[in-house]
């Protein structure tokens, strides 16, 4: 279904949505077109104008009856992203909870957009700075963290007086759909969130970047399409915020304990069968303790088990579809022709009744270098390949080699080596000896090609306020 205009409606058409553990057809989801788009904009733009004078305290307190349904459904929620995203349903519910903070810290930055009184160069002038909302939002978010992607950019818009169309990914339209019945049981009034789920990417896209109603763009993906987005939106003057791709470091310095560096990567490496911007794609290592690092992992790694998410014990989801599998295999492939090594995994799993699904087993590579694919290009699945390194000017320099900017995690016991490497990495987000630098209070985003703006924080919310100064003659 549609969400438009505070009403679930039909479609012209629909698209099946898959559950890529095994295959089958989990729903139908509304193929939302052009019109569609169209119309949820026009409601959108109706409906700011009501909305974006409710008082911070009114605003604030649908959030908090949002972040209320929301845990409230938490379980329903989790297994509806396990069958259709695949995550294991212990992250998915670990998801489903970072998804009710955003609407929980946002429901309370609402109250904290605060102005300015600026002193002034003339004694008859007075300057005052108010904070106010920008417009119609258009939204845009990935499969990967289907509903807390949602939240993170939908919470703080709705929290700064901005109304929202919303264009959830082909392959996760039903968490999205789930999502909006939250908001709207919380009561947010018709036509200030609208959602369009589609399986046409493009056509619903452009509506949203070349529309004159639509003054923002939001968006997390890939860094090829957020540079096209980025350009599009320059045409029409319209502001921008975007997640892109990451190709995160993760640094182990020869002061580190290796195990307990070991069993930090496995756990970021693996999180949602390494589907993630913020995944470890270079684990560079202090060739003193390379050794027992790799060992420590490999034992780790050994342990992990694939399979259907809903299943006791599964640790290790689906890749997304079959171009995914394939991005993984062909880097590991080019590795090994230059000369890498498989410790574990490198294959595409199909025991097991695991043929019916998206499954690579989660691999270990030792050996890499710079001429590998692996080295430069974002992985994007459960591999971890170990590059070692035997100076800290170098891992720093090898680190900072990419175009990407988003994380880097950094181990270490020395604390000016933890201080001056967060200081010289060029990243938004710096894991030091921590593999969870995220929470909706933090400020998330990246440098370079891995984004532009924050999202979380109080950094979030200014994305969707636009400052207006006042200049008064007494």
């Amino acid at each position: 279904m549609l969400y438009i205009d505070g009403q679930w409606r039909k479609s012209e058409s629909e698209f099946n949505v898959y559950n890529p553990a095994n295959g089958e057809v989990i729903g139908t989801a509304a193929d939302g077109n052009k019109s569609d788009t169209k119309n949820a904009i026009e409601a959108a733009k109706t409906a700011f104008a009501s909305w974006s004078k409710l008082t911070a305290y009114e605003r604030s307190r649908y959030l908090y009856k949002a972040y209320e349904i929301m845990m409230e459904r938490k379980e329903d929620l989790a297994r509806l992203m396990t069958l259709e995203q695949g995550k294991p349903l212990k992250a998915a519910r670990n998801e489903v909870q970072y998804g009710a903070d955003f609407l929980l810290w946002y429901a309370e930055e609402a109250k904290r957009i605060y102005g300015e009184v600026i002193p002034a160069p003339r004694k008859d002038q007075r300057f005052i700075a108010i904070r106010q909302p920008v417009g119609v939002v258009g939204a845009i978010t990935p499969w990967n963290y289907p509903i807390s992607m949602i939240t993170r950019k939908v919470a703080p818009a709705l929290a700064a007086g901005c109304t929202v169309v919303l264009k959830p990914a082909e392959q996760t339209p039903l968490c999205a759909i789930e999502v909006f019945k939250v908001l709207a049981d919380a009561g947010i009034p018709k036509g200030v969130v609208n959602l369009i789920p589609s399986s046409q990417p493009a056509v619903i896209g452009e509506e949203l970047l070349t529309n004159q109603d639509v003054k923002k763009i939001t968006f997390t993906g890939s860094t090829e399409v957020g540079k096209y987005i980025a350009e599009m939106a320059a045409r029409n003057v319209k502001r921008v915020s975007m997640e892109l791709g990451g190709h995160a470091p993760f640094i182990v310095f020869e002061d580190a304990d290796p195990v307990h560096a070991a069993k930090g990567v496995s756990l970021v490496k693996f999180l949602n069968t390494g589907q993630a911007c913020i995944s470890p794609n270079r684990i560079f290592v202090h060739s003193s303790i390379a050794e027992t690092f790799t060992e420590t992992l490999m034992d780790r790694v050994r342990k992990l088990k694939a399979g259907n998410g809903l299943e006791e014990g599964v640790s290790i989801g689906p890749l997304v579809d079959e171009a995914a599998i394939e991005k993984v295999h062909l880097q590991v492939q080019d590795a090994l022709e230059k000369g890498a090594s498989i410790k574990l995994g490198g294959e595409r799993l199909n025991d097991n009744g695991l043929d019916k699904g998206l499954f690579y087993s989660p691999t270990v590579l030792s050996g890499v270098t710079k001429e590998m694919r692996i080295y430069r290009e974002e992985t994007f699945g459960p591999v971890a390949p170990i590059i070692t390194f035997d100076h800290d000017e170098e891992v720093i320099e090898m680190a900072n080699d990419t175009h990407y900017g988003l994380a880097a995690y950094v181990y270490t016991q020395n604390l000016s080596k933890a201080l001056s490497s967060f200081e010289q990495l060029n990243f938004g987000i710096i894991g030091i000896n921590d593999i969870n630098p995220t929470a909706a209070a933090a400020p998330f985003g990246g440098m370079k090609e891995s984004g532009l703006g924050r999202e979380g924080g109080r950094e979030g919310i200014d994305e969707y306020l636009e400052t207006k100064l006042g200049g008064f003659s007494i």
